[in-house]
């Protein structure tokens, strides 16, 4: 069997190419809607792409299955478990075969059995794999969201995200049967999961990329719990993050069909073309270092921090039919483009370096972000301002805030403006821990009409002073 893992940082998002190398046949598991990067790696290995699979229905990015089935014929296997308002609907239009609990499928040497894990998503699925010619006894799991090093995936995403009222402690419930279930499977099964450290699906998920059914029936937090629902099921719904914005229209995207990936060669603009953009209607997308975005940056350019900040600030803050433009450096276009896509930003337009936008900028309309330090914040605070915003997790808040601060995470701020002040004159003031999500929640405000303000060094250094905490 020929194995191999394709992983992106940004998502901290696995996928996997498993192919039979008696046949040259090969599936892609989970894949994100860039395929190329599987074709490629397919073919250096002389395999070609004849199926393709998924665990379970993403939020965090566009399933590449269907794209697969386009552009290498790729029969799709595909979970009928979860009920008709999880059944992926798209699939009718390929090759596909519906699974439900214990069905198995083959591709060359290998075989594929499918078992029905609900409890972060209620159709999820994980696949027990057998490299037949090597042996009868089945080598490891696709675990999917279900179970990753040291977590397990989070079963609050329906209310969380897609507002399904009640159905976090349901589907805890659920998760712990499959915990059950999964604590019964033979301990030598290695566990490959679609998710690595840094994922919004679970909490302190480990940087290690596999493990095994047996360590972590021995190390895993939450399955050291699952002798006892009820803590068990406490224990999976406390600390989990405000997932962000977009979580929901991923999911939908991909029950209800991601459209074609058709996009152009996306080109490097000269200065002269940047210089002809229209900032009212087009976004750029700018990743250089915050003080020098803080310094001058185009009219309604919209900042993220790099890495794995990067999906969860342009998804909750940037509608998908946007037309953008990344600024960024040569060597980060690439990465940042595939991001975008795999978010479904298709109607990107440019990429700017940051040598072309400093040389364009003198004939662009620029604008600087306001920041201030804690003791200015505080100053404020005493002369009477009531204008303050923590962009913190619930978690975070809770454990201690400024007294009068109005609180909306920063992944939630786009649906829950209600609760900010009016557009006026006064500033809003604006942390988070440590300035970094403050900083993309005021390029984001700003945007808006807000005069809003970054706090430097955030609560962490406003705490620091010494000032009258409170409890949330």
């Amino acid at each position: 069997m020929l194995f191999r893992l394709i992983y992106d940082e940004a998502l901290a998002h696995a996928s996997y190419l498993l192919g039979c190398q008696q046949t040259g046949e090969a599936i892609i598991v989970d894949p994100s809607r860039d395929v190329d990067q599987y074709m490629n790696l397919a073919g250096a290995h002389g395999m070609r792409i004849t199926a393709t699979t998924e665990t379970h229905i993403h939020a965090d990015f566009l399933s590449g299955c269907a794209e697969l089935a386009r552009q290498c014929g790729a029969h799709v296997y595909i979970s009928g478990e979860g009920g008709p308002e999880w059944e992926s609907t798209w699939v009718r239009n390929f090759q596909h075969t519906v699974l439900k609990d214990g069905d198995t499928f083959d591709l060359g040497g290998l075989r594929f059995r499918a078992l029905h894990t609900p409890g972060h998503t209620p159709e999820h699925m994980i696949f027990e794999v057998t490299d037949r010619p090597s042996s009868d006894e089945p080598l490891g799991l696709l675990t999917g969201d279900f179970v990753f090093v040291g977590a397990m995936g989070r079963p609050d995403l329906l209310e969380s995200a897609l507002g399904v009222e009640g159905a976090r402690e349901s589907s805890a419930h659920q998760l712990h049967e499959s915990a059950r279930r999964f604590m019964d499977l033979p301990e030598f099964l290695q566990v490959w999961p679609a998710h690595g450290s840094g994922s919004a699906c679970g909490k302190s998920l480990g940087s290690v990329p596999q493990s095994t059914v047996g360590y972590e029936r021995r190390t895993n937090p939450s399955l050291q719990k699952a002798e006892d629902a009820a803590v068990f099921v406490d224990d999976i719904l406390a600390g989990q993050t405000e997932p962000p914005a977009y979580f929901s229209r991923m999911k939908t995207t991909n029950r209800d069909g991601v459209p074609p990936l058709d996009v152009d060669l996306v080109e490097f603009l000269p200065p002269n073309q940047c210089q002809e953009l229209d900032l009212d209607e087009v976004t750029i997308v700018d990743l250089r270092p915050w003080p020098h975005f803080k310094a001058c940056h185009a009219k309604n350019a919209h900042w993220s921090a790099p890495g794995n900040w990067f999906p969860a600030s342009v998804g909750s803050y940037l509608e998908p039919d946007q037309p953008l433009v990344l600024l960024a450096d040569p060597g980060q276009a690439e990465v940042y483009l595939r991001l975008l896509y795999r978010l479904g930003y298709d109607r990107v337009q440019g990429v700017i370096t940051p040598q072309v936008f400093d040389e364009a900028s003198e004939s662009m309309e620029t604008c600087e972000a306001l920041e201030m330090d804690a003791m200015e914040l505080q100053q404020a605070i005493d002369s009477g301002c009531t204008r303050v915003i923590d962009v913190r997790g619930g978690d975070e808040y809770e454990r201690g805030c400024i007294p009068g601060t109005t609180h909306v995470p920063y992944t939630r701020l786009a649906l829950h403006l209600d609760k900010l002040p009016p557009i006026n004159e006064e500033p809003l003031l604006v942390h988070c821990q440590g300035g970094l999500r403050s900083a993309m929640a005021v390029s984001y405000l700003n945007r808006l009409g807000y005069k809003s303000v970054n706090i430097a060094g955030g609560y962490a250094a406003w705490s620091r002073l010494g000032q009258r905490q409170t409890n949330a």
